[in-house]
């Protein structure tokens, strides 16, 4: 396996005459290679949150499904700390692909529980969907850090905000989609496999459908990832632009041993922490607000899967201008610091998370209340990565992110927005949910806060 994976050799470097040429061609199709795949773990990311509404209605208990949707989180935490590491030293061009495949794969087999045990047999179906909706984390977690590798080789300091801004809307372009795929794979195909049962439509369209075209999206990443410059007879990005950030090394060009990368570059870094914890609250939202609002739009407010569907869609969709927005803000007028931006978007999510509250009655309130939360959420997400980033060496780069991802999808995500909002909303009302998302967006701002100083301390010291 780790033959598989091994970082291709550099080669020599071709002509001077040669290089613009081909760097430009390369950087294009490698950042719309990790657009595309990235794009489609999200196809095969959160689809459980999708069918917890239709698994309910067969017999299942919302606060055993809850424990179900926090494995996705629980492995992906892990996973995106522990295979950053094993990706900063791997071929990201394979690492990606195969992550994708085992996903989709993983994603398929969670009709087995609910077709063949089904209600009737739900101690032993709910531990086989925990196992699986685990795996589908996981390999998740196999997404983000080769993505972080390329953009790091492929794309100088000074540049990748702007860029990792765009490349970031990936996963909201995925994320929208399962919306509508689940509501059309379930009308288009569910009749197929299940005939006249229709209240198992939701099967297709919310596993079948989207695992299906994720393994297509990983053949089609594979042709058009390249790991490094070097390993295309290209110099280094930072050679080639003449762009060296001020802690720049040869040492950088190296693959560097697990040791340095957890123990030298990561684990010591105090800005790091501060941005880990951080990112926990800002998660908490960003999923508590996701993973919950099929099921809170219809058992609390008596909406349909259409309805619930595409107020999903619109929460996505609209990250994707917030973000581009949030990015180019925080290099334009904030000269790259990332914290105050982030300050600002969070207070502005708290407010339209207490609109969604009180307004939840009216849809249309409740689907412009998630376009901007999701508008504004998504710009605290990525400017947290793009740091993460900075802040490392190249060949540490998704360990570094893996460390705030780890916070951010256990502590944030698995403990906050799926086990406690789940098991909130169960025992004491939706009402209480809305009190702690509120609450988390203003502890991810005080957080925020401490960053904001260390960085104003960073820029005098330059």
């Amino acid at each position: 396996m780790w033959k598989l994976l091994q970082p291709p050799a550099y080669k020599a470097e071709m002509p001077a005459d040669q290089i613009d040429r081909k760097y430009h061609k390369l950087r294009l199709q490698v950042f719309i290679g990790i657009f595309i795949g990235y794009a489609g773990f999200y196809l095969v990311r959160k689809n459980f949150s999708m069918a917890i509404p239709e698994l309910a209605a067969l017999g299942f208990d919302t606060s055993e499904l809850s424990i179900v949707l926090s494995m996705n989180a629980v492995a992906y935490a892990l996973s995106k700390f522990l295979m950053g590491s094993v990706s900063d030293r791997s071929n990201a061009r394979v690492f990606l692909p195969l992550g994708l495949i085992l996903t989709a794969l993983s994603m398929m087999f969670m009709i087995v529980p609910v077709t063949l045990l089904g209600p009737e047999h739900k101690q032993l179906a709910i531990i086989i969907m925990a196992i699986l909706n685990f795996l589908v984390g996981w390999f998740n977690g196999m997404g983000w850090p080769p993505c972080g590798r390329v953009m790091t080789h492929w794309f100088s300091q000074n540049e990748r905000g702007t860029k990792m801004s765009i490349w970031n809307c990936a996963h909201n372009v995925g994320g929208a989609l399962v919306g509508p795929m689940a509501v059309y794979g379930a009308l288009w195909f569910g009749s197929w496999f299940y005939g006249a049962q229709s209240e198992l439509y939701f099967l297709i369209g919310t596993y079948l459908f989207p695992a299906v075209v994720a393994i297509f999206i990983a053949l089609l990443a594979y042709v058009m990832i390249r790991d490094t410059p070097q390993s295309c007879s290209l110099p280094s990005v930072e050679k080639w632009r003449n762009d060296f950030p001020k802690n720049y090394s040869a040492k950088q060009e190296e693959v560097l041993t697990t040791r340095e990368i957890f123990f030298k570059y990561v684990l010591n870094n105090r800005l790091l922490w501060f941005i880990a914890i951080a990112n926990a609250f800002v998660y908490m939202v960003r999923y508590g607000c996701l993973d919950w609002a099929p099921t809170y739009l219809r058992e609390a407010q008596g909406y349909d899967i259409k309805q619930a569907g595409w107020a999903y869609f619109a929460y996505e969709f609209a990250a994707i201008p917030g973000t581009l927005i949030c990015g180019w803000m925080s290099d334009r007028f904030f000269h790259g610091r990332r914290a105050l931006p982030t300050i600002l978007f969070m207070a502005i999510v708290a407010v339209f998370i207490f609109l969604y509250w009180q307004f939840s009655s009216n849809y249309v309130i409740v689907t412009m209340s998630l376009i901007a939360i999701g508008f504004f959420i998504y710009g605290p997400v990525m400017l947290i990565g793009v740091q993460a980033l900075d802040l490392a060496p190249k060949n540490a780069a998704g360990t570094a992110a893996g460390l705030t991802g780890f916070f951010g999808y256990f502590l944030g995500t698995a403990i906050l927005a799926n086990i406690v909002l789940g098991t909130v909303a169960d025992r004491a009302g939706w009402d209480w949910t809305f009190v702690l998302l509120i609450g988390a967006c203003l502890l991810a701002i005080l957080f925020m806060a401490f960053t904001y100083r260390k960085e104003k301390e960073r820029d005098k010291n330059r």
